[in-house]
């Protein structure tokens, strides 16, 4: 089995709410005064059985609600950077999801705050470079997401860009298009979830109504050739999340998943955790798991690799020296 932690990466599908350990959830929620609907940790890993992206997002969205301060964003951000220093990340942009905490009275200020402290405290113990990309929950009205993204416009120069995140069906990109547009006014970049539970259709809204920069997820993307097309040639990259597409049902088994078919296309492919507490796995976890399962060569786990650092939102002199560290890793 290759060594895949001392295999430079960024990781850029990534929910911070989404690296909340069961142990984390109950000292949160005990400094915090919070009732937690599970009686133990035990308890609560024993509902981490998924049918659907829906059913994870109801345990989600009730174990981050223990998240109130800013403390508690920037010791989140901590736990988990640390955790993917180890596992070879050299930058990562995380996702975090400010409609869930502001709906709870916490500020939006906190979260950005906390998470940015957790990033400078990481960059000068570990060298671990990394940003925030604001995601809008696509469950709610796109008002709403207008309204926070306005509420965050005069620091639009502490994020990277915003995305668009939760339950996918029945929520196409381009209800989101006038919110999209502002945020590339503000000069932020662009991504959005498509083609994880919904059709290729949503990955073509968000490739044409809220021009983004990467598709997270996209695995369904497969089932249009000419996107497959489209997607290789533009090299569009796809942040995907192999353990998560297992947990939530979208593949049985990671035997049966269709990453290798991705490469086989051409595609500008990078491994991902998605909400690794949640779905059996941090980023070095989903290298192995792909390896193991599905025969990845070396040289692919190499180019996934140097996919993720090409499709980063790092600057191209940072973007260099790490491509050429990649290129020197035997495995």
């Amino acid at each position: 089995m290759p060594n895949v932690e001392l295999l430079p990466k960024a990781e850029l599908h990534l929910h911070i709410e989404g690296t909340l350990e069961p142990e984390m959830v109950f000292t949160m929620a005990q400094k915090n005064g919070v009732t937690l609907p599970y009686s133990s940790i035990d308890d609560l890993k024993s509902r981490y059985s998924f049918s659907d992206l829906q059913s994870f997002l109801d345990l989600y969205y009730a174990c981050m609600s223990v998240l109130r301060t800013e403390d508690d964003f920037a010791d989140l951000a901590a736990a988990y950077l640390a955790r993917a220093s180890a596992d070879g990340v050299r930058h990562a942009e995380l996702f975090f999801d400010p409609q869930a905490h502001t709906s709870r009275g916490v500020s939006i200020d906190a979260v950005i705050d906390g998470l940015l402290r957790g990033l400078a405290d990481a960059q000068k113990t570990t060298g671990i470079t990394g940003g925030l990309i604001l995601c809008f929950l696509r469950h709610l009205p796109a008002s709403e997401a207008m309204e926070t993204l306005e509420s965050v416009a005069h620091r639009s120069g502490d994020l990277l860009g915003v995305g668009l995140d939760s339950a996918e069906v029945g929520f196409p990109p381009h209800l989101f298009e006038d919110v999209f547009a502002r945020a590339r006014q503000l000069g932020l970049h662009v991504v959005a979830h498509a083609g994880e539970e919904g059709p290729p259709e949503y990955v073509w809204e968000a490739l044409n109504t809220l021009k983004v920069e990467r598709i997270d997820h996209g695995v369904r993307s497969l089932e249009d050739p000419e996107l497959v097309a489209h997607l290789r040639d533009q090299r569009v990259p796809l942040t995907v999340c192999p353990l998560s597409n297992v947990r939530l049902g979208g593949v049985s088994s990671i035997n049966l998943h269709r990453l290798r078919d991705m490469l086989d296309a051409g595609l500008m492919v990078t491994i991902n955790s998605d909400d690794p507490a949640y779905f059996g796995g941090y980023i070095a976890d989903n290298y192995r798991a792909v390896a193991d399962a599905l025969d990845i060569s070396n040289d692919q786990l190499r180019q996934m690799a140097a996919f993720s650092i090409e499709a980063s939102f790092l600057p191209a002199e940072a973007k260099a020296p790490l491509l050429a560290e990649i290129a020197a890793w035997s495995g």
